[in-house]
C-alpha cells in the first residue's frame, strides 16, 4: 500500500508534463495503457485461466471496475478545472470516508492509535487547504470530492469480495470500462508521440502499478489504513509538481503536508507494535498451553 500511494503520487507531474488539453482523451490513452498492463499481468499469472478469473469477480467486481474508472475521470476533470494541489488536499479526504464506509458497512473497529493519526492528518490537511482552495475552481473541487466517494466504495468491495476471489482482474475492468466511455467523448485522438509516451507512463506506472498494488493490498488492511497511507498521494503530489517544473507549495502546504506524513509513520509504528506484542502474547500462551 505505500508502495501504491509512491505510484499515485507522480500523478501531478505527469499531468503537467503533457500539452493536451482535452481531459477525455488523456483518461482514454491512460486507461488504455492501463488495461494493457494489467491484462498483461494477468496472462502471465493465470495463462489459460484468465478469461476464467475475469468471469470470476462477477457484479461486485464490474461494480468495483466501474467505481474505480469513475475515479480516473474525476480526478482528470478535476485537475483540468483547479490546481493540482486542490485536487489532492480535497481527495486526501479518503481516509476518512474509507474508515466510515468500513466501519458503516463491513464492522471493522478503528483503532484509537488511527483516529489519532486521522484527527494529526485532519489538521495537516486544514493548513493545506488555506493555500489550495484560495484558488477557486469550484467545478474541478467539487469533482475531487466525488473521488473519494468512489474509492471508499471500491474499498468495501475489495475487502468483502477479497478473502474469496482474486480482485486483480477489477483494475482491468476499470481500464476497459474508462476506454469505452472515454474514446467517443474524446474522439478524434490529437495526442503527439510526446503526449503518448507520458501518458504511457501514467498508465502503466502511476495508475496501472498503483491500482494493483492496492488491490493486492486490500485483504490485508482495514478500510482506514488503507485510506491512511493514501494520503501519500496528496503530500508528495505537490512535491514532485515542485522539484519538476518549480510549482513550489506554500508554507502552510508544506507545514500540513509534514503533519500527515508524520501521522502515517507513527501510526504504522504503533501498529507495528502492538501486532508485535500481541504476536508474543499468543507464543506465550502457546507455549503455557503446551507445558
Amino acid at each position: 500500500m505505500l508502495s501504491a500511494g509512491l505510484c499515485w503520487s507522480t500523478s501531478g507531474i505527469l499531468v503537467r508534463s503533457v500539452t493536451l488539453t482535452d481531459a477525455w482523451e488523456i483518461v482514454f490513452w491512460r486507461a488504455l495503457f492501463m488495461a494493457v498492463f494489467i491484462g498483461a499481468c494477468l496472462v502471465m499469472w493465470h495463462r489459460q485461466r484468465t478469461v476464467e478469473r475475469i468471469v470470476a469477480v462477477g457484479r461486485p467486481g464490474l461494480l468495483a471496475g466501474c467505481l474505480l474508472a469513475s475515479t480516473f475521470f474525476f480526478f482528470i476533470l478535476s485537475v483540468m478545472q483547479t490546481t493540482v494541489a486542490n485536487s489532492l488536499v480535497l481527495m486526501s479526504t479518503a481516509p476518512f470516508v474509507a474508515a466510515l464506509f468500513g466501519r458503516t458497512f463491513l464492522g471493522e473497529q478503528v483503532p484509537r492509535r488511527t483516529y489519532v493519526a486521522m484527527a494529526a492528518g485532519l489538521m495537516g490537511i486544514a493548513l493545506m487547504f488555506v493555500d489550495a482552495l484560495s484558488s477557486g475552481g469550484m467545478l474541478g473541487n467539487l469533482l475531487a470530492c466525488a473521488v473519494p466517494l468512489a474509492f471508499g466504495a471500491n474499498i468495501v468491495l475489495l475487502r468483502r469480495m477479497g478473502a474469496s476471489v482474486d480482485m486483480v482482474p477489477t483494475v482491468l475492468l476499470a481500464g476497459l470500462v474508462a476506454v469505452a466511455v472515454a474514446l467517443p467523448m474524446g474522439w478524434p485522438l490529437t495526442a503527439s508521440w510526446h503526449d503518448v509516451g507520458v501518458l504511457a507512463v501514467m498508465g502503466v506506472f502511476q495508475l496501472g502499478a498503483g491500482c494493483l498494488l492496492l488491490t493486492l493490498a486490500a485483504p490485508h488492511l482495514s478500510a482506514a489504513e488503507i485510506g491512511l497511507f493514501s494520503l501519500l498521494e496528496t503530500t508528495l503530489g505537490p512535491v514532485w509538481v515542485w522539484f519538476g517544473i518549480g510549482e513550489r507549495p506554500s508554507d502552510p502546504a508544506l507545514l500540513g503536508g509534514v503533519i500527515v506524513v508524520a501521522a502515517l509513520i507513527v501510526n504504522e509504528i504503533v501498529g507495528l507494535r502492538s501486532t508485535a506484542e500481541t504476536t508474543r502474547r499468543a507464543v506465550r500462551l502457546t507455549g503455557q498451553e503446551q507445558s
